[in-house]
């Protein structure tokens, strides 16, 4: 078991019990939630708990499979057979030179267990997951430009992240345990904004949350915003140096103070535009 009690990951006890049952099943951790949740940092603190080094691969839209594995610069080894003795030709009789490790080679050869973080998963093409499925499964591949096969020497305490933007495939969810994190409540909410800004007042957090919460909450809202978007909110609050009373909606004003922070389209806005014309008689009096 990795994490004995809940005392041993206070922040999120029942992530201790995921990645617990993830390690026992040898299966990569799926953690999936909005924005801003903390799903990466999660990954840090479950490395950090742990004890184990942290490799992180960041997926992008142009992100493919193998370069989790490694990569082949056959451009720079042609590139060295045209020059002269002594100005790199030598290089080329061993293709390893023009091999880059990805970051699943990185932690297969790690001389103990990593953590490694396989970060928004779901900003991929559709055949990214299907292609990590062997290696994950086998914890080994092949290299065909040197014909070796690396294998994991410890495997690995996988955790993927996703901000569901986009199904995943059903064959790689069922190799997955799955967690989630839900959005944090208003107690919660609190707690991690004094952690970014230890010296705001009880009552100026108390209005803001309010505040926050109730948008958040709007009918009809396309975006919520998310715990990311609260905080550069906040800041912008405390760098305005606005009172409580300055950020309470009502009939003469219903569009929320540096709304610009909360609402990410126009369609939000529109949204919040209309609500003040039929609430012009009086919405909170």
């Amino acid at each position: 078991m990795i994490f004995q009690s809940t005392a041993d990951y206070v922040a999120a006890p029942e992530l201790g019990v995921a990645v617990n049952a993830a390690v026992r099943l040898g299966r990569p951790l799926l953690v999936k939630g909005e924005p801003g949740t903390g799903k990466t940092e999660l990954a840090r603190q479950v490395a950090a708990g742990l004890g184990l080094a942290f490799l992180e691969w960041n997926v992008k839209s142009t992100t493919r499979a193998q370069q989790g594995l490694y990569e082949y610069d056959a451009v720079s080894r042609l590139r060295d057979s045209q020059l002269g003795p002594g100005m790199g030709a030598e290089r080329v009789g061993d293709v390893s030179n023009y091999i880059r490790k990805g970051k699943l080679w990185q932690a297969f050869e790690a001389p103990e267990r990593v953590v490694l973080l396989i970060d928004e998963i779901d900003k991929a093409d559709i055949e990214f997951p299907n292609d990590l499925l062997q290696e994950l499964d086998r914890m080994e591949f092949h290299v065909y430009e040197t014909g070796e096969t690396v294998r994991a020497r410890h495997r690995p305490v996988v955790i993927i992240t996703s901000n569901n933007e986009k199904e995943l495939p059903d064959a790689f969810l069922r190799r997955c345990f799955f967690h989630y994190i839900r959005f944090p409540d208003a107690e919660t909410l609190s707690r991690i904004v004094r952690v970014h800004f230890p010296d705001i007042k009880d009552r100026l957090l108390s209005v803001a949350l309010a505040e926050f919460l109730e948008i958040r909450e709007t009918p009809g809202l396309k975006k919520k915003p998310s715990t990311s978007e609260v905080l550069d909110w906040i800041k912008l609050i405390l760098a305005e140096d606005l009172a409580p009373e300055d950020l309470r909606r009502d009939a003469n004003r219903i569009m929320p103070r540096l709304h610009g922070a909360l609402l990410k389209n126009e369609q939000d806005v529109q949204l919040f535009e209309r609500l003040a014309f039929l609430d012009r008689g009086g919405r909170r009096g």
